[in-house]
């Protein structure tokens, strides 16, 4: 059964690592607004009901060592991470670090599970993976607002600025 367990787990990381892949590909070809960049934090707070089961809750060293670990990452995110103006409306800027941060997370996830996945339970470690990815997501979309806000003003002034067209 444990055998079948991680099995069915690691097929739905690399399901879920697609799908959000092809949100991210999906996202540089519309516009960003500030509601795209805050609503996943939320809707992804959700996931934090999986800590009503006991089984998943991690030590407390062990949400701190998973939150950090997760800003780290961001840092990665925030840095591959950037806006442009396109016909007059804010885009971001296709990266292709994003690819390899998203494999490397779930290539280190599978690995942990197989290699520590003894030692600690996969509901436990189902929690410290989450906590990871908020860690990752709060920093890196803190930071994508301060930069579309930084952005939008810029347009605003270009708007501004630029001459009326003569009809």
């Amino acid at each position: 059964m444990n055998d079948t367990y991680v099995w069915i787990t690691t097929i739905g990381a690399v399901v879920m690592a697609m799908f959000a892949f092809v949100i991210r590909l999906r996202a540089t070809k519309k516009p960003v607004s500030v509601k795209k960049i805050i609503i996943p934090p939320f809707a992804m707070s959700t996931g934090f009901l999986m800590f009503l089961y006991e089984p998943a809750r991690p030590a407390f060293l062990q949400v701190i060592e998973a939150v950090l670990v997760g800003i780290l990452f961001s840092i990665l995110l925030i840095k591959t991470s950037k806006f442009e103006i396109r016909n007059q409306q804010i885009y971001m800027k296709r990266s292709k670090a994003f690819a390899f941060i998203l494999i490397g997370l779930l290539l280190a996830r599978i690995i942990f599970k197989l290699v520590i996945g003894d030692a600690i339970h996969v509901e436990e470690l189902a929690g410290m993976f989450f906590l990871l990815a908020y860690g990752m997501i709060i920093p890196w979309r803190i930071s994508m607002y301060i930069n579309y806000r930084k952005i939008e003003k810029e347009l605003e002034e270009h708007i501004r600025t630029q001459p009326l067209p003569m009809s």
